[in-house]
């Protein structure tokens, strides 16, 4: 027996290196069945602000060798902003592998398992953090309107998180079961730093292996306590880092780099609208210089044309017509003709 178990532990940890990167929740046991359909209940309605629903799951007792069912609870959020990941199985290599449950700011995957009550298989539409405080979507939620106030109606969201599990599948992957691989998000918030199931969730988890009407051997798969009566215990925990801060700063350096000052580039023009070349229009624009003095002095080009009546070549004639050379004969052989 003692070999068995060892030969079944060594398999649980050569099939975890096998296991895609994108299932960091942590495995706690393997099993070669999958476990029954999840049941249909009613959720209790939440009894006072800031609580989250943790909704109930088939776990395993190995030394019992059976599912057993863990009721859905109220538990107050471990820090402002915490979100719960439900746990789910998992199939791979012919084996069902448990992902254990956590808190975080964002949901993670959670094998596409349709739990209900916000958890549709993909993401959370249950609610949403408001400024410290917790707002119920009512569409899928159950609240006592008395206590809670924090509350909206969102049915699109429900759409769009919703994966169909008519059968009720509690499983992903393998024959039969769920069909969903991370989105995006899910594998960002899986990389995020989690805490773990607190301390009355074990707790609660422990009570339920201990109830023999609990499991499916004894009830067929129909649990009869379905629901805590009342909510968990409250247990504070340090929150996280915003790991997702990061990722949303990105566009920012995308918005104010040099790209903003990169316009001076733009502004070259009016490097290009001085230069000498732009200057050349200033003749055309003579109706300006008029207007000042010193461009009256630009028609000196205009009389450029002086210097070239009076370059050399045009002095060399001067001598060409000296007096003294006229005077003599000289000048009379030239007319000859």
């Amino acid at each position: 027996m003692h070999l068995l178990r060892s030969a079944r532990w060594l398999l649980l940890a050569l099939v975890v290196t096998l296991i895609p990167a994108s299932s960091h929740a942590q495995i706690l046991i393997s099993v070669h069945f999958g476990p029954p359909a999840l049941p249909v209940y009613v959720q209790p309605p939440c009894p006072q602000p800031d609580l989250m629903w943790v909704p109930g799951n088939w776990h395993y007792n190995e030394l019992t060798g059976g599912y057993y069912w863990v009721p859905g609870a109220w538990v107050p959020a471990p820090y402002p902003g915490a979100l719960w990941t439900p746990g789910y199985w998992g199939w791979n290599n012919g084996m069902y592998y448990f992902h254990e449950g956590y808190w975080g700011r964002h949901i993670g995957y959670y094998g596409g398992v349709n739990y209900g009550f916000g958890y549709g298989g993909n993401g959370y539409a249950g609610g949403e953090w408001r400024g410290g405080h917790f707002a119920y979507n009512t569409a899928v939620i159950n609240v006592n309107n008395t206590v809670i106030h924090t509350t909206y109606v969102d049915r699109t969201i429900v759409e769009r998180t919703t994966i169909v599990n008519p059968g009720h599948v509690a499983y992903s992957g393998g024959p039969g079961g769920i069909h969903h691989d991370p989105t995006p998000e899910e594998r960002i918030a899986e990389h995020e730093q989690h805490v773990a199931p607190t301390s009355f969730q074990q707790q609660h988890i422990k009570t339920a292996s201990s109830d023999k009407t609990s499991y499916a051997t004894n009830n067929g798969g129909h649990p009869h306590n379905l629901v805590a009566t009342r909510p968990l215990a409250e247990e504070k925990h340090t929150p996280p880092p915003e790991s997702h801060a990061a990722p949303m700063e990105r566009p920012m350096p995308a918005s104010h780099p040099a790209p903003a000052s990169h316009p001076m580039p733009e502004s070259r023009p009016m490097p290009q609208s001085h230069p000498a070349p732009a200057s050349h229009p200033m003749p055309e624009s003579r109706p300006m210089p008029a207007s000042h003095p010193a461009p009256a002095s630009h028609p000196m080009p205009e009389s450029r044309p002086m210097p070239q009546s009076h370059p050399a070549p045009a002095s060399r004639p001067a001598p060409a017509s000296h007096p003294a050379p006229p005077a003599g004969s000289k000048p009379e052989p030239k007319p000859k003709k």
